[in-house]
C-alpha cells in the first residue's frame, strides 16, 4: 500500500455518491493536478513528489464520509462525523513510511543518477524537467564516467533534432554546463570520458544542424545559438586540435553564413568571428578551407563598412579587430593572398589607410601580412602601382598621436609600417622599385633623416635589454627577447638604410654618414646588426628567397665602401661580381688569421633560373682573409669533405686561383 492509496483511503460503510457529484470532484482534481506541474529546476525532492502528485488522488484529503441516518435525512442540523478505526498493520505501515520518508536535501550519487537519466518520460513536460535536473550531474565531474557508461550521451545528442526546438535548447544549455573549462578541469578522467564520447557521436555535426534551423530573433533561439558556440569554444580550448574536425563538419561554413547575415549586430555576431578566430589561429587546414569557401570575400564585405564607420560600441570594436585578425591568419597561406589581391582587398586596405579611423590600424596590420615575404612580390608591385607609397609614407614620417580607443601602440605602428617598406624593397623590380628608392630623396632627404631618428630609437631599446641580460641566459632566449623589444624594427630599419644607400644617388650614403658623425656613432653598428639579421634569414624550405636577401645584403655592404654603382643587385650571381664584394668584405674586416667559420653559397644558373646550394665548415687561414673568395667547384667540396673529418686545411696563397668552370659562381664569405 503506497502513499496515495492511504490517503484516499475510506471505510466499506461509505455511502455511495451520485455520479454528479463524482464528476464535478473529478473535473476539480484533474485542475489541481495540471497545477501541480513543476518546471522550476531540479530538487532532490522533485521527483519524488512527482510520483505521489501524479497517483490518483485528490487534491485535498477528503474527511471520511460520516454515517447518515434515514429516519433524519432531511433535517438542516450538522452531521456527526464517525472516524474509522486503524487496524495495527496499517499504522505501522504508516510509521514505517514516515521513518524512510527521502530527506529534504538528496545527496547525488551512482544510484540517483541512474534515476534521473533513465526517467525520460513520453511528456515533453517531464522531459524538459528532466534536462533542467541533469544540470546538477555538472557540479560532479567524477559522475560523467558513469554518465557516459549509462548511454545517457547518445540519448541527449539525439534529443538535438527533436521537433520540439525548446527540448533542443535545453540540450544545449545542458552540455554547455558539462563542457565547461573551470568544470572539466576538475577531473581530468571526467573530461576526457565525457569529449570522447561526444566526438564518438559527431557533435559537431550534430551542433551544426541544430545551429541551421534555430530562428535568433527568437530570444531563447538566440540564446540556443549563443551556448551552442560557447560548447565550442569550450571544447576547442579543452582540445585544441579539435578545430580541424570542427571546420570539416561544417561550422567553418555556419560562422561565415552568420558573419553575412544581414542583422543587427550582437552578441552572436561577436561570438562568431571569436570562434572564427580560434579555428584559423593554428590550423592550415582551415585556412585553406576558408578561402575555398569564398571566406576571404566575405571578410572583405564585413570590413568594407569600417572604411568609413567607427564601431559604436565596445563590443562591435572586439568584432572588428576580430576580422582582422582572421583575415592576417588566412593570408599565411600563398593561394589566399592571390584570393585577397583579386578581391581587390588591397584597394580596400588602402583606402582604409587615408581615413582616420580605427580600421587604419587593422589595415596595417593586414597590409604587412599580405605583402611579406617571397609570397607577397604581386601584392607590392600592385601596391605601388594603385599609389599606396602616398599613403603609406605619411604614416612612416609621423606616429599617430594617442587617442583613448587606439588598438596600437606607437612602437606596433612603426614596426607594422617599416616591414611593409621594407617588403616593397625585397620584392619590388623595375619601375615600381625606382619609383620606392626616390621617396627617399624628396623633401631635402627628409625620409632618411627619420630613418635614422628610427634608428637610434630602437638601437637604445636593444642595447638597454642587452645591458639587463645575465651571463647564464640562453643563446636563443636572448636574441628572441631583443627582437621583441625593438631588434626586429631595428633590423629592418637598417635593412631600408642599406637598400637606400646602395640604390639612390650617392648623397644619401653622404647623409646617413654625416648623421653618424653628429651622434657619434659609426657604420660598424648598423654592419654588425645586418650580420646578425643575415644569419637568422629564411627557413630551410625557403632557399630561394633567402638567397636574394644574401646576395642583397652583400651588394649593399659593397656600396659602403666600393664602387659598384654600375652593377646591379640582380645581375651578381657570377663569378667576377661575387670576387669583387669578398675582396671589399674582407678588407673591412681587416687581416684574418687563425680558424674561421666559412658560409659557402653555391649557385648553378641553369635556363634563366638557379640552383642554390649552402655548405658551411671551419678553415684555418694563414693570409689575409681578402685573399679568400672563390675556388673551384671540386676543389671546394674537397675543403668542406676534409672539414667534416675533422681536418683543418691550410690555405695558401697559390690555392687561391679564381676561375669560372661550367656557370658555377661559388661564393665563400668569411664570418667572424
Amino acid at each position: 500500500m503506497d502513499v496515495g492509496e492511504l490517503l484516499s483511503y475510506k471505510p466499506p460503510s461509505t455511502t455511495k455518491r451520485n455520479h454528479e457529484d463524482e464528476d464535478e470532484d473529478e473535473d476539480e482534481w484533474e485542475n489541481s493536478k495540471k497545477k501541480k506541474i513543476n518546471k522550476t529546476p531540479y530538487h532532490p525532492r522533485q521527483s519524488y513528489a512527482r510520483e505521489v502528485e501524479l497517483t490518483p488522488v485528490r487534491s485535498q484529503p477528503e474527511p471520511p464520509t460520516p454515517t447518515r441516518n434515514p429516519s433524519r435525512a432531511g433535517e438542516s442540523n450538522a452531521k456527526e462525523m464517525v472516524e474509522p478505526e486503524l487496524t495495527e498493520q496499517q499504522k505501522a505501515e504508516i510509521l514505517k513510511l514516515v521513518e524512510t520518508e527521502t530527506p529534504e536535501f538528496e545527496a547525488l550519487d551512482e544510484t540517483n543518477l541512474k534515476r534521473m537519466v533513465l526517467l525520460f518520460m513520453e511528456s515533453e513536460v517531464e522531459l524538459h524537467e528532466t534536462l533542467q535536473e541533469l544540470h546538477i550531474v555538472s557540479t560532479n565531474p567524477d559522475l560523467y564516467p558513469m554518465m557516459v557508461e549509462l548511454r545517457a550521451i547518445p540519448s541527449l545528442l539525439e534529443l538535438l533534432s527533436h521537433e520540439n526546438t525548446d527540448i533542443a535548447v535545453g540540450v544545449v544549455d545542458l552540455l554547455q554546463d558539462l563542457t565547461d573549462v573551470d568544470v572539466l578541469q576538475e577531473s581530468q578522467e571526467g573530461a576526457d570520458a565525457l569529449i570522447d564520447a561526444l566526438l564518438d557521436q559527431q557533435v559537431s555535426a550534430l551542433l551544426v544542424q541544430n545551429l541551421d534551423r534555430l530562428d535568433e530573433t527568437v530570444k531563447e533561439e538566440g540564446d540556443g545559438v549563443f551556448n551552442t558556440l560557447a560548447i565550442f569554444e569550450n571544447l576547442l580550448e579543452f582540445r585544441p586540435e579539435l578545430c580541424v574536425d570542427a571546420g570539416k563538419q561544417g561550422l567553418l561554413q555556419w560562422l561565415l553564413r552568420r558573419l553575412k547575415a544581414k542583422l543587427p549586430f550582437d552578441v552572436n555576431k561577436l561570438y562568431a568571428s571569436e570562434i572564427l578566430s580560434i579555428l584559423l589561429q593554428n590550423s592550415s587546414e582551415n585556412k585553406l578551407l576558408l578561402g575555398d569557401l569564398d571566406g576571404i570575400d566575405v571578410l572583405l564585405q564585413q570590413l568594407a563598412y569600417y572604411k568609413r564607420h567607427d564601431p559604436q560600441t565596445a563590443e562591435e570594436q572586439e568584432m572588428m579587430e576580430n576580422l582582422f585578425n582572421v583575415l592576417c591568419s588566412s593570408l599565411m597561406e600563398t593561394v589566399n593572398r592571390d584570393r585577397f589581391l583579386r578581391g581587390e582587398g588591397l584597394q580596400l586596405m588602402n583606402l582604409m589607410l587615408r581615413e582616420k579611423k580605427l580600421s587604419r590600424n587593422g589595415s596595417l596590420k593586414v597590409l604587412d601580412h599580405a605583402m611579406n615575404g617571397p609570397d607577397g612580390k604581386d601584392n607590392c608591385s600592385k601596391f605601388v602601382d594603385i599609389l599606396g607609397l602616398r599613403t603609406i609614407f605619411p604614416l612612416f614620417m609621423k606616429t599617430p598621436s594617442k587617442n583613448r580607443k587606439k588598438i596600437f601602440t606607437a612602437e606596433e605602428h612603426e614596426e607594422h609600417v617599416v616591414s611593409i617598406i621594407a617588403s616593397m624593397l625585397k620584392n619590388c623590380k623595375g619601375p615600381q622599385r625606382q619609383r620606392l628608392l626616390s621617396k627617399f630623396t624628396e623633401n631635402d632627404y627628409e625620409k632618411v633623416d627619420r630613418l635614422m631618428e628610427l634608428h637610434f630609437k630602437y638601437l637604445e631599446k636593444v642595447e638597454e635589454v642587452e645591458s639587463n641580460a645575465k651571463e647564464d641566459d640562453d643563446e636563443e632566449e636572448s636574441y628572441l627577447k631583443r627582437l621583441e623589444n625593438g631588434l626586429y624594427t631595428l633590423q629592418l630599419v637598417d635593412y631600408i638604410l642599406l637598400e637606400a644607400c646602395a640604390g639612390c644617388l650617392p648623397a644619401v650614403k653622404q647623409r646617413v654618414t654625416r648623421i653618424l658623425s653628429q651622434r657619434r656613432a659609426s657604420l660598424k653598428t648598423i654592419r654588425h646588426i645586418m650580420r646578425e639579421y643575415a644569419g637568422n634569414l629564411g627557413e630551410a624550405g625557403d632557399a630561394e628567397g633567402r638567397r636574394d636577401s644574401w646576395f642583397s645584403l652583400l651588394y649593399c655592404g659593397t656600396q659602403w665602401h666600393g664602387t659598384l654603382a654600375s652593377t646591379s643587385y640582380r645581375a651578381l650571381p657570377n663569378t667576377a661580381a661575387c670576387s669583387f664584394i669578398l675582396r671589399q668584405e674582407a678588407r673591412k674586416r681587416a687581416t684574418l688569421h687563425g680558424v674561421c667559420r666559412v658560409v659557402c653559397l653555391i649557385i648553378h644558373d641553369h635556363n634563366g633560373g638557379s640552383i642554390y646550394e649552402e655548405r658551411e665548415f671551419t678553415l684555418e687561414v694563414h693570409n689575409d682573409a681578402a685573399q679568400i673568395d672563390c675556388y673551384r667547384v671540386g676543389q671546394l667540396f674537397a675543403l668542406f669533405k676534409q672539414s667534416k673529418e675533422k681536418k683543418l686545411p691550410t690555405i695558401n696563397e697559390t690555392d687561391n686561383e679564381r676561375v669560372i668552370v661550367d656557370a658555377y659562381a661559388v661564393v665563400v664569405l668569411v664570418v667572424e
